[in-house]
């Protein structure tokens, strides 16, 4: 057995993220540092020592892993972080740091989705089409601007942070809300706000699933955004197993 705790990053933001550091926290076998984008001003509290920001690139990243003698790197970040996972990768792989991925499930078409799939959020405002329309936006602050070329629909726009001024059309209806949504609530809202058509990043998981039930429910149309390609790297479906990963590694 290692003489010493296990140094661990895990590059977060995810509730499997959040559920591998519960796993850890308290561990005497583990010295665990979860690292953040800094994309969300107050995220949740975490029980082990939080940073909070980028790195600097690879080479911000390498000298980290380096200093700081991690000897696990866990990339649990958002289906759609793509930089970062690949900064992850080649930092991983030039200091010689074994590298694990968490990479949920993608929601996958069932019978009932009225899907169009796009690679793209600028390819999401086109589907959309000319005549205005009803749409829930469900996508993030960061990309909810790209919308504005668009501003003949009239949006509700779901998002952790407030909206502000990132979206700026004549016809806004802005929600501040944190996750999970049950499809029954989902709906309800859908309903309430006369729903059209349902933009979506395809996140995977629980969380925001209910979005995508409602709309099957109520037969609506969902644009849905392809997640962007990720590095090949050895990669788990949650954070059990990732638990599983870290301890067959102290063996």
């Amino acid at each position: 057995m290692p003489s010493r705790p296990t140094r661990v990053l895990i590059l977060g933001g995810t509730t499997e993220a959040s559920a591998l550091v519960r796993a850890l926290a308290g561990r005497p076998d583990f010295l665990v540092t979860l690292s953040l984008a800094g994309r969300t001003a107050a995220p949740k509290p975490e029980p082990v020592p939080t940073r909070v920001g980028g790195f600097g690139g690879v080479d911000g990243l390498a000298r980290y892993l380096a200093a700081e003698a991690i000897d696990r790197l866990i990339d649990a970040t958002h289906p759609f972080a793509a930089r970062i996972s690949a900064n992850a990768a080649a930092a991983a792989g030039r200091v010689g740091v074994p590298l694990l991925a968490i990479r949920r499930p993608a929601w996958t078409r069932e019978p009932g989705d009225a899907w169009t799939e796009v690679d793209s959020i600028a390819e999401a405002v086109g589907a959309l089409g000319p005549s205005p329309k009803r749409i829930f936006l469900t996508i993030g602050r960061q990309e909810a601007g790209s919308f504005a070329a668009a501003p003949q629909h009239a949006y509700l726009a779901r998002t952790v942070e407030p909206l502000g001024e990132a979206l700026p059309v004549p016809r806004l209806t802005a929600i501040e809300a944190r996750g999970p949504f049950d499809a029954a609530a989902e709906a309800a809202l859908m309903r309430a706000h006369g729903v059209e058509i349902v933009v979506s990043k395809n996140a995977g998981g629980a969380a925001t699933y209910g979005k995508i039930a409602a709309a099957r429910a109520l037969g609506l149309p969902v644009v849905m955004v392809r997640r962007p390609d990720k590095p090949n790297v050895a990669s788990v479906a949650d954070a059990d197993a990732a638990l599983r990963w870290l301890l067959a590694e102290r063996i």
